[in-house]
């Protein structure tokens, strides 16, 4: 699976902070109470895989990794939004780090259209629209008029005869946790069943735009040497 790191955007408002209590000289960090969500993936993954802590010195704290696997790399189970200081500290932290997200939770979180292969290199001139309906607009158009460009739909000669994937897909969320937009490491949104979405971002002049790629679970849990 292609786990290309991806930085967005946006001012957040965090709202949780993870209770802190004190350890002689150090400092645990203590996560909210687990959900059956939480503890249904870790089971996925062996024992030794789960709950590894780490020492950083520097901080004086103690991080809890939810998964760590013996390729290096840090899993969280995130159930909730958690604080743009929290998401910063754990990603400066793991050198390798992936998050998993509970997206059953999240308020007007729709999957809508396929989409065309996005690095198709038959796209480079054109940027997509940022509108539930799937569209483009030529790049020159848009250096030019801005805002006003011509919005191309996919029926139109210049784009009717692109395949559509099977894999790539547009989305709409109404009410968005902006800290999701500013991690810097992949970011996964499990609905549930047997495929997972990739949160993803396309480089563009008209403004940076953001769709998913579906992957499926066991290839996910391969990617660790699990499930095969």
């Amino acid at each position: 699976m292609d786990f290309k790191p991806d930085v967005s955007y946006g001012e957040v408002k965090a709202p949780n902070e993870d209770f802190i209590a004190a350890a002689g000289k150090q400092v645990m960090r203590f996560y909210p109470g687990e959900t059956p969500w939480h503890r249904n993936w870790k089971k996925a993954f062996p024992a030794p895989y789960r709950e590894v802590s780490f020492t950083d010195p520097a901080a004086g704290e103690l991080h809890r990794a939810d998964v760590h696997t013996p390729c290096g790399t840090t899993i969280e189970f995130q159930n909730s939004p958690i604080a743009i200081a929290e998401l910063r500290s754990r990603e400066a932290f793991y050198s390798k780090l992936v998050w998993v997200l509970n997206g059953k939770k999240f308020k007007g979180f729709r999957v809508l259209k396929n989409l065309p292969d996005v690095d198709d290199p038959k796209l480079a001139e054109y940027d997509f629209c940022h509108t539930d309906h799937l569209s483009m607009i030529r790049k020159n158009d848009f250096r030019i008029k801005g805002n006003g460009a011509k919005v191309l739909n996919f029926h139109h000669p210049e784009l009717k005869r692109l395949a559509l994937s099977s894999c790539y897909y547009s989305f709409c969320w109404k009410h968005p946790h902006r800290v999701w937009y500013e991690a810097r490491f992949p970011i996964i949104v499990d609905l549930g069943g047997h495929f997972l979405y990739q949160l993803k971002h396309r480089r563009q002049i008209s403004g940076d735009y953001s769709y998913l790629h579906m992957i499926s679970r066991k290839s996910f849990l391969e990617q660790f040497g699990l499930g095969k």
